[in-house]
């Protein structure tokens, strides 16, 4: 009893470090696609509701808007353009010392002007003679930012041409790609688990090997035969029928697997008792195995929709990358930029990205846990 209970007290401590490491990154992702881009690039999310120090470059204004009072001209403004929340806390005229000064002291230029930085960001540039600056003179300020959030981001990823498209394009991919090798599956499971045949075991073998065969190693290959068939048909090779049958072909191993471990699993009395009454293994599979099986299919059904949604390699070898085509990851990975600069996008486009899969597997959770384990312990 009292090693039953430790057990079961180890098994919880470890279910609970799964759910920690899981929604962690989960809920910073999720506060992070809320966050001022340039907050973002510069601090963590666990940072998100405290004031931050940042490093700016702003330009003043230009000689158009010069004025002369008491000798002197002056050129006057903020460097926020008004936009309340941050506060200067030193500043410099030069990259090289950009916290020479402190905020009201004063800076003298090579010239002679001499210019006074506020906290809130207003500035006083004056000199004895006209000002012949046509840009502006740039200054490097450190200033402590709020903590901020806006929907801009999701603005950006939302309402940007083309995301909607990806989102219809990736459900037209997901759906077939994940049904399909389901049905195949279904059947090749049932006839390694309760059909004698010659090679049966062999034939397992071979598809547990394939289990660790990398993907990428089969794509090139792959696509070259696609390439072939689609001249010999005059017909385009990449399509969603080449990346159905691509996301069936990479599933069938695995999806056989799992479901043989279930169906394997079933009381082996019940066939036989079937078998007795005259039932043939057609009626066997649609009468006993298949209304059984549900919890291994819907645990299959959403690995295999999660892997094929999640999916940008696969995506970006069958497909092309037209409007009418394109999956949404990979329409993320084009707004992220060549550089990979927006990192508001990336967060932003993955949380909206997993709104579909964490959709589906909270509508079948109930079948989860117990298609998962249920191949794991006999009757």
């Amino acid at each position: 009893m009292k090693k039953n209970t430790f057990s079961s007290i180890i098994s919880q401590f470890i279910l609970l470090i799964f759910v920690i490491v899981w929604i962690i990154p989960t809920f910073g992702l999720f506060v992070s696609s809320f966050r001022d881009k340039d907050l973002l690039a510069i601090s963590g999310w666990w940072t998100s509701l405290i004031t931050t120090e940042v490093n700016e470059i702003h330009r003043t204004l230009t000689q158009d808007s010069q004025i002369e009072e008491n000798n002197k001209y002056l050129i006057v403004g903020n460097l926020f353009d008004n936009i309340k929340g941050k506060k200067i806390t030193s500043f410099g005229i030069t990259s090289k010392n950009i916290n020479e000064f402190l905020v009201f002291e004063t800076a003298t230029l090579k010239n002679g002007s001499k210019i006074t930085v506020a906290e809130n960001g207003d500035y006083t540039w004056e000199s004895i003679e006209p000002f012949k600056n046509k840009k502006g003179k740039r200054i490097f300020i450190t200033a402590l930012s709020p903590p901020k959030f806006t929907l801009e981001n999701y603005k950006e990823v939302l309402l940007k041409e083309g995301v909607g498209q990806a989102f219809l394009n990736t459900l037209t991919v997901a759906i077939p790609s994940t049904v399909i090798p389901l049905i195949i599956c279904s059947f090749f499971a049932y006839a390694l688990s309760w059909m004698r045949f010659f090679g049966r075991d062999t034939l397992l073998a071979i598809i547990i090997a394939s289990l660790v065969v990398p993907l990428q190693m089969s794509l090139i290959p792959l696509l070259s035969i696609y390439n072939d068939l689609g001249a010999l048909f005059n017909v385009s090779s990449k399509s969603y029928p080449g990346v159905w049958l691509a996301h069936t072909g990479f599933g069938l191993a695995s999806t056989t697997f799992l479901l043989r471990n279930f169906i394997k699993s079933l009381p082996h009395e019940m066939i036989e008792a079937a078998r007795v009454d005259g039932a043939n293994h057609y009626d066997i599979f649609t009468r006993i195995i298949l209304p059984l099986s549900i919890p291994a299919f819907a645990s299959i059904f959403i690995l295999q929709f999660l892997w094929v949604w999640n999916d940008l390699l696969v995506g970006l070898v069958f497909l092309d990358q037209v409007p009418s085509e394109i999956i949404i990851t990979a329409k993320l990975r084009e707004l992220l930029g060549s550089r990979g600069e927006n990192w508001e996008i990336l967060t932003t486009g993955a949380f909206v990205s997993m709104t579909v899969p964490l959709l589906i597997f909270f509508l079948l959770q109930r079948y989860f846990i117990r298609g998962l384990v249920a191949g794991s312990v006999k009757g």
